[in-house]
């Protein structure tokens, strides 16, 4: 049993260790397996349901003198999964030759004069065109955004830069950010950010997701360069708030940041040329948060 010195008290010189109790040493016995079987455990029951589920769905669709299970005393366990495998790897094979194409072309006209099914249709293909095709970007990026407000960061995955109507309302080169909701990455919020806005991290998408899906629990590593790991890329507080803003807006003796006020406050207060507190303007209210506001000045 150990022991250790406590301060200067020649009688409390030496102090033993306390003494686990046996309901204590249980618990962190129990806790050290639930770390070690929780993981495998997880991803035994998942690859299971997978396997069951496509071995529920496909192998009653195989005629029963097909069935190599009509012949065996046995289950396959996987059956379905690989029959499945096998039919989109033919199926690709088909829609990459002259006939397979003209039929996905016929197949994608008779589809377009149906009223609900076309609008279905032609959003899940554009979804899965753009997520599974080879030179798209989508979710590569890991960033960080000011969201929902300026000095508060959120991490958002880049799905592609802005096109369309969109891009050309905004005089700013915007880029699709997509903010997942934590810990349930299916469902988020699409921004669209002006591109000199986002921090691109060295993290990868998966260690992203892994970082959302944990709320933050499982941390990926720093893997840069000791000298920027060493050097924020991103300063905080109020001077840095100010710099971030356009047009740059500044940061008052009090420490508060300057803010639009009225017109009339504006023309009743003596000092020209400086930023007004908010404490100068009847019915304002203090906060740091920039919000759209900037800086007026009176000339």
């Amino acid at each position: 049993m150990g022991i250790f010195r406590v301060g200067k008290n020649p009688k409390s010189r030496f102090r033993k260790h306390p003494r686990r109790t046996f309901l204590g040493r249980i618990r962190d016995y129990f806790f050290a397996g639930l770390l070690v079987t929780a993981p495998l455990g997880i991803t035994l029951w998942l690859t299971w349901g997978i396997i069951t589920f496509f071995d529920s769905t496909v192998v009653p669709l195989i005629p029963p003198h097909y069935n190599p299970e009509t012949y065996l005393p046995v289950q396959l366990p996987g059956l379905g999964l690989l029959l499945a495998f096998v039919v989109l790897v033919v199926v690709g094979w088909v829609a990459a030759g002259l006939f397979g194409r003209w039929l996905v072309r016929m197949s994608e006209r008779l589809l377009n004069q149906m009223p609900v099914v076309r609008n279905v249709y032609s959003a899940v293909k554009q979804i899965m065109e753009t997520v599974l095709a080879q030179n798209a970007n989508a979710f590569r990026y890991v960033v960080l955004v000011e969201y929902p407000r300026r000095g508060i960061w959120t991490m958002g995955f880049v799905t592609g830069n802005t096109d369309g109507e969109v891009k050309n309302v905004v005089d700013a080169e915007l880029v699709n950010v997509f903010v997942p909701t934590t810990p349930n990455p299916t469902s988020g919020f699409l921004l669209f950010v002006p591109k000199k806005d986002l921090y691109y991290l060295d993290m990868t998408s998966e260690e992203g997701f892994k970082m959302l899906v944990s709320t933050g629990i499982v941390t990926p590593p720093d893997r840069r360069p000791e000298e920027k790991r060493t050097t924020p890329m991103i300063k905080a507080g109020n001077e840095a708030l100010a710099e971030r803003s356009d047009p740059p807006a500044e940061v008052l003796s009090n420490g508060k940041i300057s803010k639009w006020r009225p017109i009339e406050a504006a023309e009743s207060t003596e000092s020209a040329g400086e930023p007004v507190a908010l404490d100068q303007v009847d019915g304002a209210e203090e906060t740091d948060d920039l919000g759209p506001e900037r800086t007026v000045t009176r000339s």
